[in-house]
């Protein structure tokens, strides 16, 4: 895996990346990670591929593949936004987490903080309690800093560069 560029952000930007990188490299069968916002925008991925499709499918450069990181959060944030509804409907409070198994994998979504949300995408042999605790320790650790400040840094960092400039 190749960690995420963190070329000019902020501590708390590093840290949440260096989180992230963590996770994927500590956690057997995580295939990948991404931090959504509430509304649905990628904060955070956790290889540098995925970042940049975001990048370039906000600039409008290309749609991306299937499976990019746009589709991850697309899925993440509508599988966080369907709960949280039936939770609303069903008047039992908020949504802690979430799990999807299918054959050929598991999808996880837990809540961080002002709606954002963590989606991990893992393989079919990956150790489900292993990865919520994972998961658990990551949003312990990132929920008080995700501010609304660091998810704009955050947005921005995906943001394509100005002409001319690079990164």
């Amino acid at each position: 895996m190749t960690a995420p560029s963190t070329f000019g952000l902020s501590s708390e930007a590093r840290n949440l990346h260096w989180l992230l990188t963590n996770l994927v490299e500590e956690v057997p069968g995580i295939q990948s990670v991404a931090v959504v916002s509430s509304d649905g925008l990628l904060l955070l991925s956790s290889d540098q591929a995925r970042n940049d499709e975001a990048r370039e499918a906000r600039s409008g450069q290309r749609s991306g593949p299937r499976g990019s990181s746009a589709d991850l959060a697309t899925v993440v944030s509508g599988i966080g936004s369907l709960t949280i509804g039936a939770a609303r409907l069903m008047e039992f409070g908020g949504v802690k987490h979430t799990m999807v198994a299918m054959d050929e994998g598991s999808l996880f979504v837990m809540s961080i903080s002002d709606g954002s949300l963590l989606g991990v995408h893992g393989s079919a042999d990956c150790d489900m309690s292993v990865v919520a605790y994972h998961m658990a320790l990551f949003v312990g650790r990132a929920g008080h800093v995700l501010t609304p400040e660091l998810r704009s840094e955050l947005r921005k960092s995906l943001e394509p560069a100005p002409a001319g400039s690079t990164r």
